[in-house]
């Protein structure tokens, strides 16, 4: 039996695959590392406090096989492109620092369709940077997954991304396959799919790969 560690559990992705993991017998334990208690109760759950700015393995006293990543932000919610980066750049590669150092032999990480460190579009190339730091931290299974657009049920609201989906859906049949707005469950589902699956290395799935 495993246990996994998720980061990201309150969000869109990240509350989705919390709940699949404790469905899944595969895992018998799914440890959360949050900012704030869930209101989540579960006989294979523990939920951690985590300052995530000052991520210490000597703090936290259990193992995990495998490490799940979800963080994520806009730049309109954190306030500036500074704020962006930390979270979805620095707080990212400390949790993959953390959960190497706990024992976990693999890491999957949701980034985005167009994520490269090269890119021209800050959004992309920070999600590329942090792909390349990543696979430097040395897991034997690092998992990259690169979804469009994501539907689901949002905690907070985004006007422009509720347009984007409203269009997406209405325009689909026109889309190419690698564009198409993608529903969590989906992401999610594959997510665990390919930690279960114990292929060695580095695996990198654009959108169209996760339907």
């Amino acid at each position: 039996m495993k246990s996994c560690i998720v980061a990201g559990a309150s969000g869109l992705v990240g509350s989705t695959l919390t709940r699949m993991l404790l469905e899944d017998p595969a895992y018998s334990k799914v440890h959360l590392l949050v900012r704030k208690e869930l209101e989540l109760v579960h006989p294979k759950l523990e939920q951690h406090l985590a300052d995530f700015n000052q991520l210490k393995a000597d703090l936290f006293d259990f193992k995990a096989d495998d490490a799940y990543c979800t963080l994520g932000t806009t730049i309109a919610i954190a306030g500036s492109k500074e704020a962006f980066y930390r979270v979805d750049h620095d707080f990212v590669l400390s949790f993959a620092q953390l959960t190497r150092q706990l024992g976990a032999s693999g890491f999957f990480v949701v980034s985005s369709m167009g994520a490269s460190s090269s890119s021209k579009i800050f959004y992309n190339k920070v999600k590329g940077v942090a792909e390349e730091d990543l696979k430097k931290v040395g897991f034997p299974r690092l998992g990259i997954f690169r979804p469009s657009l994501l539907l689901g049920p949002r905690a907070e609201k985004r006007a422009g991304e509720r347009f984007a989906s409203w269009m997406m859906r209405s325009l689909d049949f026109m889309i190419p396959a690698k564009y198409k707005a993608i529903h969590v469950d989906k992401v999610a589902k594959k997510m665990m799919e390919v930690a279960l699956q114990e292929a060695k290395g580095i695996i990198t799935l654009e959108s169209d790969q996760l339907h």
